[in-house]
């Protein structure tokens, strides 16, 4: 038996310097060769730890043993049989924290590259297979599902594979949802998520763009058009702000707007409808996947300093810890342990378009020090009096987070939501309080990882299926 080698295969990145000024991927993939390698590290476990650390279940050993002998279309057709969307979760899912962090090879070396084999066989499948897609027989039964993004992509494949008739309801000009308005291309293709979603329509899936349910049609309207079950995955795109002085004043954006504006509008294109502000010196508020997506965009735009500031240490920090060493490799700047009190604004006496509002010149922060853990478990930031100073930035990005948007909930009646707005649902069902209605995602949840908005379709399509098959046999 040949020893395994206790580190992972390394994946080939742009370097740094060039990488910074351009929006192509940033991690390049394994080669054929690489993927065998690192399919061989892999003990094929009996008791499939990795599996259960999931949320999708998929059969990890078993397709990892089929890159092992070089069968790599048929470790595509094993990860298809749980997953939707396997070049995307190849990408942007956080496998250190899931299916690695339980496989049994990282209890004395690395885990296996589960992530990194996953995108292999996805992007191999993606640019070999020719042939059509089986479409299963229809069983008469139609579901409607409102919103294009992880949770609702993986409901209605899962569903369209069943037979059901499955219409997909997207309020955006493109489907894919927060795939493709929030992670930049450098991190997720819109070529990749363009290519999932054909694959879907391949297996009868209808994606009507430009429909805002709860405007263009009610809840209750699509029952009156015959769908029997409602899915609901329309994201939590409603921003928050942390209410400091200054958050009016021009240069102040959203996360979501600034990464929808550069993602889905392509306003980093020169001659872009749709402009974006390419500031020199920018802040981001925040320390999640978010913000790191944020700051390095606001890199790539031309911007010649990029602060975050989280007012943790980086032992606390949420976002990915790859996504951290990139950023850092890139040299966006870590203000660390500090919390923003005030944006810093100039107004121009003589602009009269907007006499209010004056322009960002620097955003005001405090120190801050580790204190007691909170009902989490980390530890809260204490500021400190008296060590407040000023960052001279023209732009500040808050990218603290978002909630899901209360237009479904007003205009649904009988959906019970909790006080952040996210639809209360039961989570072994994804069923919501009104008959016939099913949720998941971010619309639950609030803004969390890609992975987890498809288990929770996954969970919902098997629960869909159910509730309509004992209705029918009523």
């Amino acid at each position: 038996m040949m020893a395994i080698q206790p580190k992972k295969h390394e994946m080939p990145v742009q370097d740094p310097k060039v990488r910074a000024k351009n929006f192509d991927e940033v991690a390049l993939g394994y080669d054929e060769k690489t993927a065998v390698a690192e399919a061989q590290r892999c003990l094929n476990c009996k008791n499939r730890p990795c599996v259960n650390g999931c949320p999708v279940n998929i059969s990890i050993p078993e397709f990892i043993a089929k890159i092992g002998t070089g069968e790599y279309e048929e470790a595509y057709r094993i990860i298809s049989e749980s997953s939707s969307l396997p070049a995307v979760c190849g990408r942007v899912c956080p496998q250190e924290t899931q299916c690695e962090q339980k496989c049994t090879l990282g209890i004395k070396f690395e885990p296996v590259g589960i992530g990194r084999l996953e995108r292999f066989v996805a992007d191999y499948h993606n640019k070999n297979f020719k042939g059509i897609m089986h479409v299963p027989v229809s069983n008469g039964h139609k579901v409607a599902v409102i919103g294009s993004g992880p949770s609702g992509l993986t409901c209605a494949g899962d569903l369209a594979k069943k037979g059901y008739r499955v219409t997909i309801f997207e309020a955006l000009h493109l489907a894919g949802g927060v795939l493709v308005y929030g992670i930049p291309e450098f991190r997720l293709p819109k070529d990749i998520v363009n290519k999932e979603v054909e694959n879907l329509k391949q297996y009868g899936v209808e994606v009507n763009t430009n429909v805002v349910i709860g405007k263009t049609l009610t809840v209750d309207e699509l029952f009156e058009m015959g769908y029997e079950a409602v899915f609901i995955g329309s994201g939590a795109g409603l921003p928050r702000f942390m209410g400091i002085p200054g958050e009016s004043l021009k240069g102040v954006y959203s996360a979501n707007e600034f990464l929808t504006r550069n993602n889905l509008m392509k306003s980093y294109k020169q001659h872009s409808d749709t402009p974006i502000m390419h500031a020199k010196h920018v802040a981001v508020v925040g320390g999640g996947n978010v913000a790191m997506d944020a700051a390095r965009t606001a890199l790539r735009l031309g911007a010649e300093s990029v602060h975050i500031i989280y007012r943790r240490s980086m032992e606390e920090i949420p976002a990915r810890r790859e996504e951290v060493e990139h950023a850092e490799e890139e040299g966006i700047i870590f203000d660390i342990l500090r919390n923003p009190v005030e944006i810093i604004g100039f107004h121009n006496p003589d602009d009269r378009r907007d006499p209010q509002n004056g322009f960002v010149t620097g955003i005001k922060v405090i120190k801050c020090e580790l204190g007691e853990p909170d009902e989490q478990g980390r530890r809260r930031p204490v500021e400190i009096p008296g060590s407040e100073y000023v960052i001279d930035v023209d732009c500040v990005i808050m990218a603290i987070g978002t909630s899901p948007n209360p237009l479904i909930k007003n205009t649904t009646a009988g959906l019970e939501v909790n006080r952040r707005g996210g639809i209360i649902v039961d989570e072994a069902t994804g069923r919501t309080s009104k008959e016939g209605v099913y949720a998941g995602g971010d619309a639950v949840t609030g803004a969390a990882t890609v992975i987890l908005a498809m288990g929770a379709g996954k969970t919902a399509a098997k629960a869909i299926d159910e509730y309509l098959s004992a209705k029918k046999a009523n």
